[in-house]
């Protein structure tokens, strides 16, 4: 039986390959590559010494989905397939819901016509709004304030109308908090196009001389240095975490919304002065105003996860920045 894995070519979607490969599992791959690059299929060779089953393709795509689920014996699916900065959904709302939510539900109709009925879902901290206090725990309300978010919370209650209605079907909604870091490789990591929307690689480009400065939103906010603090996370924890939730899933049914987070905050500038700590580089700043919809503090209650998975964040912010700088320098993306 083999695990079907949306997306595996992305950042965190690679990472998880990797860590199912090498926890034994055997894998299948589908992307279409707007996001991430094939040339990762060939470090993922490296890395795992297994050749991958690879599918380039559309999860909107029926033809191609029918073809893997005939060529494969899929047991269960971790789908990472999407679209996923905010501000692009904001301008392209209809693209997000369409391709996001619309990809989605073309996948669990595949999964049906092959009875398939194991689902790990790439879910987001964004779920929980702006009205939750922190931690945020999993019986939350949720809400978003964008189309990205909405198509997380969206998606959510699919999957878990599909449980209603198929006792047999598990769905576990994994809410990712600040995913960073790279594989000690330092063969595959974040290496997004154009200018970055996650705070990380904008700071690598920063310290590259890529970029003049970094652009700090707001440092009026109540937190220890007036930063916005969140839960940064690293990668491989992160893929961990899959490989722990589809061992749950196996032996059990129903939906379940898990954290996947460290229950830990780093401000912007404390994750600035770890990185200026592991580089020896500097790293210039601006403070301008608030960003709208930016909270001050997000960081996740983790102790579903350890209860239910047995699964915990084991990496600290020095090692995320290690591998991250790592990976810059190894493949000079940036550096």
């Amino acid at each position: 039986m083999s695990v079907l894995v949306t997306g595996g070519t992305g950042f965190i979607g690679s990472h998880t390959a990797i860590q199912l490969s090498q926890a034994g599992e055997d894998i299948v791959i589908i992307d279409n590559f707007s996001n991430s690059k094939p040339e990762v299929l060939g470090k993922l060779k490296t890395i795992t010494g297994k050749e991958v089953r690879f599918y380039e393709g559309d999860i909107r795509d029926s033809a191609v989905l029918d073809k893997i689920f005939s060529e494969n014996a899929i047991e269960a699916v971790i789908h990472f397939a999407g679209l996923k900065a905010v501000g692009e959904s904001v301008e392209k709302p209809l693209e997000y819901y369409e391709n996001n939510i619309g990809g989605t539900i073309n996948l669990l109709e595949a999964m049906k016509r092959r009875g398939c009925k194991k689902m790990i879902f790439s879910s987001s901290a964004t779920v929980y709004g702006n009205d939750n206090p922190v931690p945020f725990v999993e019986d939350m309300s949720t809400s978003a304030i964008n189309p990205y978010g909405w198509t997380k919370v969206m998606i959510e209650h699919i999957l878990e109308s599909v449980c209603i209605s198929d006792p047999e079907f598990s769905a576990i909604l994994l809410r990712y908090f600040n995913p960073i870091g790279a594989h000690k490789s330092g063969l595959i990591g974040e290496d997004p196009q154009g200018i970055p929307n996650n705070l990380m690689p904008y700071i690598m480009k920063v310290a590259a001389g890529e970029l003049p400065y970094l652009r700090v939103y707001g440092n009026d906010y109540d937190t220890v240095d007036g930063t916005g603090v969140r839960d940064f996370i690293h990668v491989v924890d992160l893929a961990d975490g899959h490989v722990a939730a589809l061992r749950y899933a196996r032996s059990h049914t129903g939906v379940e919304a898990v954290n996947l987070g460290t229950g830990k905050g780093t401000s912007v500038l404390e994750l600035v002065s770890a990185v200026e700590k592991v580089t020896g580089i500097k790293i210039p700043y601006e403070i301008t105003g608030r960003r709208t919809g930016d909270i001050a503090i997000c960081y996740a209650d983790v102790t579903k996860a350890k209860e239910l998975f047995g699964w915990e964040a084991k990496r600290d912010i020095d090692e995320m920045c290690e591998d991250s700088a790592r990976w810059v320098l190894k493949n000079k993306i940036i550096l």
